[in-house]
């Protein structure tokens, strides 16, 4: 049975199977979440990433944890939002859809995921949530997921959305 949380805060402290990091298509860390993951994380995640050569917008990559609280990172590539003519919507939903095959291939039993592609990446807030939830509540994992949001903007939505 699926379990859907909301809450508001930072994902390189949660206790669970999985964190997920909204990567950039290098693997080797940046800004916003990503480069707090690979910050909690240590230098031994950007030397496993370094090995995994990169990854495809829409497409999802697994690695170790390593000094964060977790078991696993699920590296996942969000679409720059172009105003949505470049098949951004489909590529944010494949984001979701991958990561939760890897975590039913690896055993995971709970995920948490940041808010994907709104930060730099520009995607609207509302749009995003709206597309994160479809596809996590329409996909076959049963596990507990958490959406793990930093701003109490995307908070409310998430809130909203799952009520």
């Amino acid at each position: 049975m699926k379990q859907i949380e909301i809450m508001l805060g930072d994902i390189t402290q949660l206790d669970t199977d999985a964190i997920v990091n909204a990567a950039n298509v290098t693997l080797l860390g940046g800004g916003g979440v990503d480069g707090a993951i690979h910050k909690a994380a240590g230098p031994e995640l950007l030397a496993e990433c370094r090995t995994l050569d990169g990854c495809d917008t829409g497409d999802s990559k697994i690695s170790g944890a390593y000094r964060l609280p977790c078991k696993k990172v699920i590296h996942t590539v969000g679409p720059v939002w172009h105003g949505g003519s470049c098949e951004e919507a489909a590529l944010l939903a494949s984001c979701y859809n991958t990561a939760l095959d890897l975590a039913i291939e690896n055993g995971i039993r709970s995920i948490a995921f940041p808010c994907i592609s709104t930060g730099v990446y520009r995607f609207p807030h509302e749009l995003a949530a709206e597309i994160a939830v479809k596809t996590v509540m329409n996909h076959k994992y049963d596990g507990r997921v958490i959406f793990c949001c930093f701003l109490k903007e995307d908070y409310d939505i998430y809130r909203r959305l799952c009520s």
